[in-house]
């Protein structure tokens, strides 16, 4: 059997209590800014014209994203593999899913809101570190902001060390790409992986 209506899925679940309901924020809160602030990971949900979704993560050092008032943030982006994925669905459909992690700390925040691409030279400005300046940025109009609690985090035991898997347990990132897209003649070792993307932080 398949659940393909909403009245189905409600016979299995029960309703949200009022606080899973109201803390739905329409604009960033003295805790949600703070939390920003402490985040240095996240991931970024977007969907493209063709309606694929994306999911990608963005990371720097804790207040990387700058926050611009009660409804605004700002997201630089960093070097990465040049798909360009989720700014070109931006380019479509102008929506963004965030979700922001801080180490050690079980709850996220979760923000959803209107994205656009920004050259603005303001914007470039408040998102330059001693490394670099962003090519753009991603400037966030939020719209929705709450809190998301720590069952995930408890179940899978994300920061705990005993929970942690060796890196041996999976082949090296070339070795899997290179099996995936049937390419031979690249090699790399783990080390060599991690050394050429230190240098291309």
């Amino acid at each position: 059997m398949r659940i393909d209506s909403l009245e189905q899925l409600r016979v299995l679940y029960a309703a949200p209590k009022e606080r899973a309901v109201k803390k739905q924020l329409a604009a960033l809160d003295k805790h949600c800014k703070r939390f920003i602030s402490l985040s240095p990971f996240i991931v970024v949900s977007s969907l493209g014209a063709d309606e694929v979704l994306d999911a990608s993560p963005r990371g720097g050092a804790p207040g990387f994203i700058k926050v611009l008032g009660d409804d605004m943030l700002l997201i630089p982006d960093s070097p990465g593999n040049n798909r360009l994925d989720t700014l070109e669905n931006i380019i479509h459909t102008g929506r963004v899913g965030l979700l922001f992690f801080i180490p050690g700390v079980d709850e996220t925040l979760r923000v959803n809101g209107a994205a656009q691409l920004s050259i603005e030279p303001d914007d470039i400005a408040q998102c330059t570190t001693e490394i670099r300046a962003p090519k753009l940025v991603i400037r966030v109009t939020v719209q929705q902001a709450y809190l998301h609690c720590a069952k995930a985090f408890m179940r899978s035991k994300l920061w705990d060390s005993s929970a942690q898997i060796e890196r041996s347990q999976l082949p090296t990132m070339v070795d899997m790409i290179n099996e995936q897209a049937s390419i031979s003649g690249i090699f790399e070792t783990h080390e060599e992986i991690m050394l050429r993307y230190k240098n291309e932080l």
